[in-house]
């Protein structure tokens, strides 16, 4: 089990306001930090035994676990950078998988194994499973096309997404912005 204390990996906090709630807590426990980002808390300072403790239980209260295994904290990474990229619709050229090396100081196909035997996902499935979702976001806010909406998620063309969409929900982008609007 490895922990760095100046470091602490957070499950569960996925999204701006999971930071906040996050902050808060650190706040109204008067632990001193450096920056709360999506999956990770950065402290100023080690902080002592008792009031870890009692930082986990507080963060437990809001959905929130501190995570402590090394596997699962690779784990939360991968997922915490594949929601980063989704939500904030930051594709590169890069490929995904030299972006995990890089990011997480860790071969790939080692990441793979890891996220695959803790998820029962692959890292590609799951992304695509977040730019479904995201899709989904998209459509019901009726801000873009779905032509648009494809070309944001780095889909190759309208097409690939319509296929990928009725593979993974059994209806076309089309059928499920009809659905939302009856």
């Amino acid at each position: 089990m490895t922990m760095n204390f100046n470091k602490i990996i957070v499950q569960n906090m996925v999204c701006p306001r999971c930071s906040e709630s996050v902050e808060g807590t650190l706040n109204k426990l008067k632990i001193n930090f450096d920056s709360v980002n999506i999956g990770e808390i950065k402290l100023s300072e080690k902080i002592n035994p008792n009031l870890l403790i009692e930082l986990e239980q507080n963060l437990n209260e809001k959905g929130f676990t501190i995570l402590k295994d090394e596997k699962l904290i690779i784990v939360e990474k991968v997922k915490n950078l594949i929601h980063v990229k989704v939500a904030n619709m930051t594709f590169s050229s890069e490929k995904f998988s030299v972006e995990i090396s890089k990011k997480l100081s860790y071969n790939y196909s080692y990441v793979s194994r890891v996220f695959s035997a803790n998820t029962g996902l692959t890292i590609e499935k799951y992304l695509l499973k977040c730019k479904i979702d995201k899709v989904k976001e998209l459509i019901r806010y009726q801000k873009f096309s779905i032509k648009e909406i494809a070309y944001l998620l780095d889909y190759n063309s309208l097409s690939h997404l319509s296929n990928h969409f009725k593979r993974e929900t059994g209806i076309t982008p089309s059928q499920f912005k009809k659905n939302i609007s009856l």
